[in-house]
């Protein structure tokens, strides 16, 4: 929901700290930034929460930068925004199994697969889109329907994006005992989000 402006507030703000980052290959921010996730990952599978909100932190720090690194340097490619989104999904799917581990129940493992669930559907209804936007835009120059776009593909927006999902993550890290409150609740919003881009699906592709 915030993604869009803040995704350009942040470009304006961190262009200072990224031209002092210098040369640093914006792959190499993307791998950086996977690396501090699976150690917030580790911590959090050992039931170290708060350690695991400070690597969960720096992962997203680290992440914002390489799109930002790679437009500076003119090094912008798909392959480097696949290699972003996939790493990006690694840690999405592992720092909420990571909770469980560190604490496992019946109705904690119920709840992670509601979430996991969710996510699994939401992904579908953005990169199915996504694809269907690549095919009109073969046939046109600019595309009527498509959403205005700042990322490698076209991700229409909804409730939740990265900057809710962060916030989210920080919550499940700050309160582990109401886990199962906690992703329910996350993985309704998802899914209602999934709705959101259904509906505009509708109106937009017909």
């Amino acid at each position: 929901m915030f993604d869009d402006p803040l995704r350009r507030a942040k470009d304006r703000w961190g262009e200072p700290l990224a031209v002092r980052l210098g040369r640093i290959p914006p792959n190499a921010a993307t791998l950086t930034a996977f690396g501090l996730g699976v150690i917030a990952v580790t911590l959090a599978a050992q039931g170290a929460y708060l350690w695991a909100l400070g690597f969960w932190s720096l992962n997203r720090l680290i992440d914002a930068f390489d799109g930002l690194l790679a437009r500076m340097q003119n090094q912008q490619s798909d392959f480097g925004g696949y290699l972003d989104i996939l790493l990006d999904f690694a840690i999405y799917a592992a720092l909420p199994i990571g909770l469980v581990v560190s604490a496992p129940s019946e109705t904690r493992y119920f709840a992670l697969a509601f979430l996991l669930g969710a996510f699994y559907v939401n992904g579908a209804s953005w990169m199915y889109l996504a694809a269907i936007f690549e095919k009109r835009s073969s046939r046109t120059a600019h595309s009527a329907t498509a959403p205005r776009n700042m990322t490698t593909v076209i991700m229409p927006s909804g409730l939740v994006g990265a900057v809710e999902t962060f916030i989210a993550y920080c919550a499940f890290l700050l309160w582990p005992e109401a886990l199962e409150w906690l992703y329910l609740g996350f993985g309704a919003m998802v899914l209602l989000t999934t709705s959101q881009r259904l509906v505009w699906a509708w109106r937009a592709l017909r």
